[in-house]
């Protein structure tokens, strides 16, 4: 069996939302946590705050393809896909 990659959204310290993919979400968090994560998350005021959602996909591919798409979205769309997926943000 294939290792899974997963979608993964972060809550940021000034309130945005960082969408990634890894093949493992706790330890990339604690990457982010770190200050070592991507560009985007290593500024002090958007220090990544929570985890929000991580979602499993069956190969990379499909992985890079549900990060394309939420990074491409407008703030309204982004909190609707996590309100869908039963997560509330605020």
């Amino acid at each position: 069996m294939a290792k899974p990659y997963y979608f993964y959204v972060i809550l940021c310290a000034d309130q945005s939302l960082y969408g990634g993919f890894t093949d493992d979400v706790g330890r990339r968090f604690a990457t982010h946590q770190a200050g070592q994560g991507a560009k985007y998350t290593r500024p002090k005021f958007r220090h990544p705050l929570r985890l929000l959602y991580a979602e499993a996909f069956p190969d990379k591919s499909s992985a890079l393809k549900a990060e394309y798409a939420f990074k491409h979205q407008s703030r309204a769309k982004k909190i609707a896909f996590l309100h869908e997926h039963g997560i509330s943000v605020g």
